[in-house]
């Protein structure tokens, strides 16, 4: 008898076994939260994977695990509209408005029973998903609701998504819901930006709509965002469900996490009680939510009640008010940025909020400290709503036992001992010395950081170490560095030295604008360096420019001319330029292809939080069409767009009379 011979699968059947094994896989750890595999086994079963692929490209598939980031292609932000407009939700902010509500859908429906859908409010971007053949063809923001933008590349690189779904599943299929970044991944994201010298995202949802619409897709696959279904737009003929629930069971179905924290109601007083049961609870989830979204479940009973223009009537976000914590002011710590400027910094006696321990609170500066009534050892309010960094709300005087300290403003320096000096026109303290070693420090920071040069892997831990070593002593040195002077750090090894040597030199190609802001000139920012770079067009002419000159360039003025032509008066300013320039630093501006101009000649100011988009997008979505944005409201102001939480401005353009836009607005008016 022959003895039976095992079977060598192919390479086609090997690659059809993991692609199977990787999808099983993802649902066990993304849907059903319960991982089969260690992180490093799963990473196994991709290189053996991708080696496969690579060595038989014949058997490639788009919907293949490997191909979440896709060759060398990246983002356009192409306008998508929307086949089913993806509107917001109105807002209740307490019990009472939620039940208001309530009344306002028994009276709708006549009196007629109707359940309650709710789920956790997640506090991310939205997002549209299309499938079309059981296949990922498309993935779009929200946008005005009308009008979207293509983000379809980035999309597929969020581990949850489903880039093909199960057989069965409708021809025609398009999930909505929200992309997130949890918490331990978003304070990961912040150690890095703060290592690498760069400003971090100030929340969770600010992280995932930056994430979301980079242009390059590998950075954004680094950001290990999350998803969650929650709606759906357009479905094929016959797959509509016949309520929100069963819609929710069939995403998991098809392979789409939803949220967990969910419960079906049959009265108001259900969703109050299960409102008041995830006040607290909702802290240890890892993720952060800001409400449960409440709503009617049948889809036929939607369908009675209907819309207003800009939300349904069947739905509502119930949210939790902002998180505020009680504690004491244990003293003050000075530190000192880039420009000198010595910044108060309060130590708090550390307590819970929002499920954060805080133990430090930005004071500004000493006006707010006056503002504020603030002694050392008094009792504080702080409030904190997503932000890394709370704010002081107010003092509680009346807690005051008279042990309390006057907070005194520094003589010196807490770095160099150098005497401080504050101008008449600013409220900063500040150290003049130009060999202060904290300003060093912060300075290299900034220079390399990602609005700047954006030399990544050139963070905090490595300019502390090549400082300590003596090897950088000015912007010219990061340009002198060698392999050999990096493997003398306990950071680096060949590859990591390689690197940042490959990312110092992709940094020489970078415009004067970023050079300019890089240099860390005082007044000047992100805004200021493009302006400067677009009117001299290279690094020659803007040194050569006078007060007056300077003074005449739109957005200027006479206190930042000052500021410059007091940067360029100093020899060893003008010498460190020079050595920039002989280590093939670019010293020039390009010329900018024409990106139409439709905001020609229109101001923007904008106050609040926006959330389909950052404010630095935004800024710059206006400066790509010909308009401009500034930072305070005339009556020339064309604009006033307002998000969440307006300030001042919002006000002050009222007074003027000058047009104030929503967000949905201001992007309807973009996309025009």
């Amino acid at each position: 008898m022959t003895p039976r011979q095992n079977h060598q699968p192919t390479p086609e059947e090997e690659i059809k076994r993991l692609r199977g094994e990787i999808h099983l896989h993802e649902r066990l750890y993304y849907v059903l939260d319960k991982p089969g595999i260690t992180d490093a086994e799963f990473d196994a079963l991709m290189r053996r994977l991708r080696e496969l692929e690579d060595s038989y490209p014949q058997y490639a598939s788009d919907d293949s695990p490997t191909r979440r980031v896709g060759g060398s292609r990246s983002n356009t932000f192409a306008p998508v509209p929307h086949r089913v407009p993806m509107l917001s939700l109105d807002n209740c902010y307490s019990e009472e408005e939620f039940l208001e509500w309530h009344e306002r859908v028994v009276k709708g429906l006549g009196g007629e029973k109707f359940e309650l859908a709710v789920e956790a409010k997640i506090d991310g971007l939205s997002c549209s998903i299309e499938y079309a053949g059981g296949r990922l063809v498309r993935a779009s923001t929200r946008g005005d609701g009308e009008t979207g933008e293509d983000v379809t590349l980035n999309v597929r690189t969020i581990g949850p998504v489903p880039l093909s779904l199960p057989p069965g599943a409708p021809s025609d299929f398009e999930a909505r819901g929200e992309v997130y970044m949890d918490k331990r991944d978003f304070e990961a994201l912040v150690k890095e930006s703060l290592a690498a010298g760069e400003e971090p995202f100030v929340n969770p949802r600010n992280a995932a709509a930056g994430s979301l619409r980079q242009k390059d897709p590998a950075v954004t696959a680094r950001r290990r965002l999350k998803f969650f279904a929650h709606s759906y737009g357009h479905l094929a003929a016959g797959a509509e469900p016949s309520s929100h629930w069963e819609y929710l069971e069939r995403c998991r179905e098809l392979g789409f996490p939803v949220s967990a924290v969910r419960k079906l109601c049959g009265s108001a007083e259900e969703v109050v009680e299960f409102y008041r049961g995830h006040a607290e609870k909702r802290f240890a989830l890892p993720y952060e939510i800001d409400g449960l979204v409440v709503k009617v479940n049948s889809l036929k009973q939607q369908k009675l009640l209907g819309f207003t223009a800009k939300s349904p009537r069947w739905a509502i976000a119930f949210k939790y008010p902002a998180q505020q914590a009680v504690t004491r002011v244990l003293g003050v710590e000075f530190s000192v940025g880039r420009t000198g400027a010595v910044t108060p910094v309060a130590q708090l006696e550390p307590v819970k909020c929002g499920g954060v321990t805080i133990s430090s609170a930005t004071l500004h500066n000493f006006d707010e400290i006056a503002r504020l009534g603030l002694k050392t050892g008094d009792r504080v309010v702080i409030e904190r709503a997503g932000e890394v960094i709370p704010k002081v709300v107010r003092v509680d005087t009346s807690a005051r036992g008279g042990a309390e300290k006057e907070i005194v403003p520094p003589k010196r320096c807490p770095s160099c001992s150098a005497e401080l000096f504050r101008d008449e026109e600013e409220v900063a303290l500040r150290c003049v010395n130009p060999s202060c070693p904290a300003q060093l420090r912060r300075s290299l920071l900034h220079f390399a950081s990602r609005d700047a040069m954006r030399i990544e892997g050139l963070g905090e831990s490595s300019v502390d170490q090549l400082l300590a070593k003596g090897l950088l002593k000015s912007f010219p040195d990061i340009y002198r560095l060698k392999k050999e002077d990096l493997l003398l750090l306990e950071l680096f090894k060949d590859k990591k030295a390689e690197n940042l040597l490959a990312e110092i030199a992709k940094s020489r190609e970078q415009p004067l604008s970023r050079l300019i802001y890089a240099l860390g000139i005082r007044h000047i920012g992100e805004k200021s360096g493009r302006v400067l770079a677009g009117h001299f067009k290279t690094m020659k002419s803007f040194m050569a420019a006078g007060p007056d000159e300077l003074a005449k360039v739109p957005d200027v003025g006479p206190v930042v001319a000052e500021a410059i032509t007091e940067f360029f008066k100093s020899e060893s300013t003008r010498a460190m330029i020079g050595e920039l320039e002989s280590l093939g630093l670019r010293m020039d501006e390009p010329a900018r292809a024409p990106s139409g101009n439709k905001l020609d000649g229109r101001t923007f100011v904008f106050t609040g939080e926006l959330k389909s988009l950052t404010r630095s997008e935004a800024q710059a979505r206006v400066r790509e069409l010909g308009g401009k944005e500034t930072s305070s409201v005339s009556a020339k102001t064309s604009y006033v767009v307002a998000g969440a939480d307006p300030g001042s401005k919002l006000a002050k353009a009222q007074k003027l009379g000058v047009k104030v836009l929503t967000e949905e607005e201001f992007l309807s008016l973009l996309s025009e």
